[in-house]
């Protein structure tokens, strides 16, 4: 018996394998391969490109359900035919052809070029659990030459993870470090690209699981959850970005946040009492440093207490939100799952009286200690659990309170870690122990928290945020990191660990900038704001007992560094909300690492620095102590060093000088770059004119820009507007032409626009037919003109 299998101490049996086939079956694109020792597989093609394997050891298929969702997805398919041959069986779809063995049921993937994609080694195989009962059920597939692997979400490790091993089972793992395992989210989807094609699977299984990307045995990968299923998607590709855009959908997409949930935050553990935070948010203000968001962690709360206030800190604190909202800044507050175990109070008495928390297997209610004490945790897999969570928040948000932060959702549990295996959970119908309930415990939280938020919220847009999540996380919330260390190892680990969750579905994620435990150096902290401004989710926090971590906490250098950064995030959010219009609509990644932009260079598939924002931004940020310049791969195409348009051809290394107050940052010829004027929050006043920065390219070239209110769902309704540039040059003649759908009517009826890297000075230039004169400002030219022209054009 093979140690793998062994890991998580379980006691287990023999490995069984499928028996012999004695029957196959078709119901239009489902089919099933039955063996004579009562395993069937199921394959259900999805779509042309998504196949889903599900096995079954008993001879009949339980209930089928997943909280990611994933079995509710019904793609296209445009061909599909069964096919039998001597020795196999074959499922042909217009991409890829997938080969049943007849004698053992392994599985080969080709595409319709007939290039090896997927082929098992053991395939399918399973154990008795014999201390729990059920199956472990386990997949090994044969490793491909030069194959490397990638995604699992928040993992804290280099980003291919090719001779490495991970487990799934969620923890509160403060101050994790370098490749510490397992941490706060579970995420069981995983790329592998070999031969420049590239495909993902993903392993809808909430037990505890793990996988092995050749470890144990250099030329085997593995997966395996100790309970459940074995139920697996296939994805095709043959782009990485395929994948995860197939992904994302088979999981669910988000919904738009509210443009200010793109803003900065200012978060720490604690801002108390009423004074302090007062006192900070003046601050931002006087110091005309940028702010959208004030988080109230636990201390804000009657000794704990959820869904209460401390009155002594916060005597009346619908006036403290509504003094804050008139200065632009929205207050978000902490909701932990541990419900104190108080007679007197009445959150505790309706969990109880309506049988709302955990129960041990024997009956009594589940216990454990957390920041309050001891407490009972609601069962968050009760569907009347849910409703009653969500209308919890009914108060906060009549108080003003715009979104809510769930912590220590793994669930966390002092002493004991988290639940015992034996608290019993509704799963929605489907009564189970806490081992097959625990993976999804958060983003069933938070889950809840969104209805409730969304309810009360409306007609505004909800925001949340969580530490823990099972795939498909992203349809109801944001997530951050957890519990980093201000270090300069940390900050390499939150650049890989967002840039992970990107391509894991999740994009809205970021990291406790500067670290959350011990304080970071004024040095440490300028680079990792300058990092932080291209996530998604953009927030310092701190732990208090550390110092204080605002951006005028370094000194007046880093000061002046940190609110340009900031300031720069405010102006670039018009580009930065249509990446998240572009992974709403389509399942793109908002930060894509450089392989993902060019996995036919060989050269990109290890590095793990550099990463994409968006389709136009190139981002490389100084993770090292005292360093003031670094190497950056640019990927195929023409890029423009952002700071002072100096001109690269892709597929090479070039030096980047970065001195303290320099990120480099590298933009794609050929784009429109959209951006703001600075704001001090998002709506602080009307965008009378938007800037649009215009890369010269000898080639044709297409960029885009969404626009809607930023709030409400009016865009449902037609309210919106996608707008798509084109740059163009033809003999020489450069062309940027602009093409308007939808009906949102803007604030600003002007571009201001900028022309970068223009090889002469641009001649005979015209808007629409009519001359115009363009204007030198340092290394542009600049014009304005109407926001709906269809046409510019000059001769170079």
């Amino acid at each position: 018996m093979e140690s793998y299998m062994n890991l998580g101490h379980e006691q287990v049996a023999a490995q069984l394998f499928p028996g012999e086939l004695i029957d196959v079956k078709r119901e239009n694109s489902l089919f099933y391969f039955v063996c004579a020792n009562k395993l069937i597989l199921q394959i259900n093609v999805l779509s042309d490109k998504i196949i889903r394997f599900r096995y079954t050891t008993t001879g009949y298929f339980g209930r089928d359900f997943s909280y990611s969702g994933a079995q509710l997805y019904k793609g296209q398919i445009k061909y599909l035919d069964l096919l039998e041959e001597e020795e196999k069986y074959i499922i042909i779809t217009s991409y890829l052809e997938c080969s049943i063995n007849k004698k053992n049921l392994k599985i080969t993937i080709i595409d319709k070029d007939g290039v090896l994609i997927s082929e098992d080694e053991k395939g399918f195989h399973w154990q008795e659990h014999l201390k729990y009962g059920g199956d472990i059920v386990m997949y090994t597939r044969k490793i491909q030459s030069g194959e490397r692997f990638y995604g699992l979400g928040d993992k804290p490790c280099d980003l291919d993870l090719r001779a490495k091993r991970f487990e799934l089972w969620g923890k509160d793992t403060y101050a994790f470090g370098k490749d510490t395992d397992p941490i706060y989210k579970n995420i069981p989807f995983f790329f592998g690209l070999h031969h420049k094609i590239a495909y993902g699977i993903f392993f809808d299984n909430s037990f505890r699981s793990f996988f092995d990307f050749g470890m144990e045995r250099p030329n085997v990968a593995s997966f395996w959850a100790q309970g459940g299923e074995m139920n697996f998607y296939f994805i095709y590709g043959p782009s990485l970005i395929e994948v995860a855009e197939q992904y994302t959908l088979l999981t669910g997409k988000p919904e738009l946040p509210p443009l200010w949930a793109l803003g900065y935050h200012q978060c720490k553990w604690s801002y108390y009492p009423e004074s302090k935070v007062r006192e900070i948010c003046q601050t931002f203000r006087q110091k005309k440093i940028p702010l959208d968001c004030i988080y109230l962690d636990i201390d804000y709360m009657d000794g704990f207490r959820c869904f209460t206030w401390n009155k002594e800190y916060f005597p009346d604190p619908q006036k403290m939100i509504s003094d804050l909202m008139s200065m632009g800044i929205k207050t978000i507050v902490i909701i932990d799952p541990g419900i104190k175990i108080d007679e007197n109070y009445w959150v505790y008495r309706e969990g109880v009286e309506n049988s709302y928390f955990c129960k041990r297997m024997d009956g009594p209610l589940m216990h454990g200690k957390v920041w309050p004490g001891e407490c009972h945790f609601p069962d968050f897999t009760n569907p009347k659990v849910r409703e009653w969570w969500a209308n919890l928040f009914e108060d906060l948000i009549k108080k003003g309170v715009s979104g809510v932060w769930n912590d220590m959702n793994e669930p966390a549990v002092f002493e004991i870690e988290t639940m015992p295996y034996d608290v019993r959970h509704d799963y929605d119908g489907d009564s189970c122990s806490h081992r097959k309930a625990h993976n999804i415990y958060g983003m069933q939280m938070a889950r809840a928290t969104y209805e409730g938020i969304k309810k009360f919220m409306a007609p505004r847009r909800p925001f949340v945020i969580t530490r823990s999540g099972f795939a498909g996380v992203q349809r109801y919330s944001s997530v951050w990191t957890g519990d980093n260390v201000a270090s300069w190892e940390h900050l390499q680990i939150a650049n890989r660990q967002c840039q992970r969750l990107s391509i894991s579905g999740i994009s809205f994620c970021g990291s406790d900038i500067g670290g959350f435990i011990l304080s970071p150096s004024g040095e440490l902290y300028a680079r990792w704001i300058q990092l932080g401004v291209f996530h998604m989710f953009c927030r310092t926090h701190s732990s208090g007992d550390h110092g204080d971590q605002e951006p005028w906490s370094f000194g007046e250098e880093i000061e002046a560094i940190a609110k340009k950064y900031i300031e720069f995030r405010y102006q670039l959010l018009p580009y930065l909300y249509t990446t998240f219009w572009q992974y709403v609509t389509y399942g793109t990644p908002a930060l894509r690492p450089l392989v993902f932009l060019d996995q036919y260079d060989t050269e990109t598939h290890g590095r793990q620095e550099e990463f994409g924002v968006g389709d136009n931004l190139l981002v490389c940020p100084v993770t090292s102590e005292g360093q003031e310049g670094r190497w950056v791969y640019l990927p195929e195409g023409q890029w423009y060093y952002f700071w002072d348009d100096t001109y690269y051809d892709g597929n090479s290394e070039v030096w980047a000088e970065a001195p303290l107050d320099i990120i480099p940052i590298y933009v794609k010829a050929g784009a429109v770059l959209p951006m703001y004027p600075i704001m001090q929050y998002v709506g602080e006043k009307a965008v009378e004119v938007l800037y649009l920065h215009v890369y010269f390219c000898k080639t044709h070239y297409e960029s885009e820009l969404y626009e809607d209110a930023g709030d409400g769902y009016q865009y449902l309704d037609g309210e919106y507007n996608i707008k798509a540039f084109k740059t163009t040059l033809d003999k020489n003649t450069f062309r940027l032409s602009q093409h308007i759908e939808g009906k949102f009517k803007t604030s600003y009826l002007q571009y201001k626009i900028y022309l970068h890297g223009m090889p002469s000075t641009p001649m005979n230039c015209k808007v629409d037919d009519e001359k115009i004169t363009l204007t030198k400002e340092n290394c542009c030219y600049t014009f304005t003109i109407h926001s709906s022209f269809k046409l510019f054009e000059c001769t170079i």
